[in-house]
């Protein structure tokens, strides 16, 4: 029998994939709190309009991504998909609120032949410059010194500092380059320059044309993934809000007998023996045979401190941040353009990382849905210790207010503080992965690790991750 440790997007697709693989007997999920589901809350107001806590959307463009949509397709959530179309507003104005204004980001090929605020030059003259930026080895390195190195300083402080804190709402200064530019860090240990990189991948990639598709490849086509492509989709939701996803994964574990959900059941200790997993809950000691940890590493590692103190001491040195989320409805369109929405460069020193224009990215009716994400990394700099419901609101409000210039008020609002909520992946983060799966792996532990904090913080990530962890103790 399998235990697994967590019941959010991550556990859930993890105790789908164990009923899947007929290696796989029965399995016991525990989730220390009532929801099933974790990040991912979808809540309606009585307006009828969604107000999403976490992740509205899902992005394609990979293989994790095209497994997603295979776990979709499984699920039968098919007619419940709202695409996002690769010509849709969303996709294509993304705003950056610089220098008291908001700046379209370049999202055509013209406009990088065009000096366009809130940078100093022609983006065409990036590529050039940076073929000739002296290569420097590294084992990593952060986000922001790469890019300023290679691309330079208005890129890391308008493009790649506010990315940062829209996507993990952390400091670019911190967090390590292969988080989001894996192969531009490698491919300048490689070739020595991010261009040349891309230019002889690019070649590859064109000669594979004429190779035929592996059998791999062809496994990863359904008729969903078939659809995406033709319909060039960018992203996509869902009908009803994104928490259907976790509840149709709940429904269709309920169905099946091979499984025992245990809510508000967290997890004491974990103590390994030879081909024996004992997890303490409750003051009781249950038995397994291996374990699925899709808790988070700050949870996980209390679990493993008193057995294995090493291996919890790298687990809980990954930090994590707490994110604010203000939830705003306008009754009318209050919107300058149709965007996905606006990112705050951390230099601009507002108490705010970003502002999603979920109204435009799900057209419903005339009025403006917002999302106004504050804290992250900073925090307890803008708020401090205890900070109040009333104080997020009205800083979101005022915030959006001056940013968006209108005077209108919300007429439906929610507060939700998502503490502890993105893990950092900070430089160094890579190699701390390895030696904590060597570890694992050396003492022979019954132990695979999945969720958010290892090996990708997006929803296509913790979701491919549960099914490797699957694949690793089957």
């Amino acid at each position: 029998m399998t235990a697994i440790l967590g019941g959010g997007i991550s556990g859930l697709s993890a105790a789908y994939y164990c009923l899947e693989n007929s290696k796989i007997g029965s399995v016991a999920l525990y989730e220390s709190s009532k929801h099933l589901g974790g990040w991912i809350k979808s809540i309606t107001t009585p307006s009828g309009v969604i107000f999403e806590k976490g992740p509205r959307t899902i992005r394609l463009g990979n293989k994790a991504a095209q497994n997603t949509l295979m776990l979709i397709e499984k699920l039968n959530l098919n007619s419940k998909i709202i695409p996002i179309k690769w010509n849709h507003p969303a996709y294509s104005n993304r705003l950056i609120y610089a220098n008291e204004t908001l700046h379209v980001l370049p999202n055509n090929v013209t406009n990088l032949f065009k000096i366009q605020e809130p940078f100093n030059r022609r983006l065409i003259s990036i590529a050039w410059n940076e073929v000739r930026v002296p290569k420097e080895i590294n084992e990593d390195e952060s986000i922001y010194s790469f890019t300023e190195r290679r691309l330079g300083k208005d890129v890391a402080d308008f493009l790649i500092s506010p990315l940062i804190s829209g996507i993990c709402a952390g400091n670019a200064k911190e967090i390590s380059v292969k988080f989001l530019m894996k192969n531009g860090f490698e491919y300048e240990q490689k070739y020595g320059s991010i261009t040349k990189g891309i230019v002889l991948n690019l070649m590859r990639h064109l000669l594979s044309n004429f190779k035929t598709n592996s059998h791999k490849e062809k496994e990863l086509t359904t008729d969903l993934i078939n659809r995406a492509k033709v319909e060039k989709w960018f992203a996509w939701g869902l009908h009803g809000g994104l928490e259907q996803l976790p509840i149709a994964l709940k429904n269709n574990l309920n169905s099946n007998s091979n499984i025992k959900i245990y809510k508000n059941t967290p997890c004491e200790q974990l103590t390994f023996k030879p081909g024996v997993a004992e997890l303490l809950t409750n003051g009781k000691v249950e038995k397994y045979c291996k374990v699925i940890s899709s808790i988070s590493a700050k949870s996980l590692a209390p679990l493993l401190e008193k057995q294995h103190p090493q291996l919890a001491q790298e687990i809980k040195t990954i930090p994590f941040v707490t994110v604010a989320v203000v939830n705003l409805r306008y009754s009318e369109n209050i919107l300058p353009l149709e965007a996905f929405g606006l990112l705050v460069p951390p230099n601009e020193n507002l108490p705010i990382l970003g502002i999603v224009f979920d109204s435009s990215i799900f057209k419903k009716d005339s009025s403006t849905v917002l999302t106004v994400m504050m804290g992250g990394v900073w925090f307890d700099k803008y708020f401090g210790d205890n900070p109040t419901n009333e104080h997020f609101l009205s800083t979101a409000v005022n915030q959006t207010k001056s940013i968006l210039n209108m005077k209108k008020d919300p007429v439906e609002y929610d507060v939700t503080v998502l503490k502890d909520c993105i893990p950092q992946y900070v430089v160094g983060h890579y190699q701390k992965v390895q030696r904590i799966q060597n570890y694992i792996s050396a003492h022979k532990i019954p132990l695979a690790l999945c969720g958010s904090s290892f090996d990708g913080i997006g929803l296509n990530d913790v979701i491919l991750s549960a099914k490797k962890a699957v694949s690793h103790i089957a």
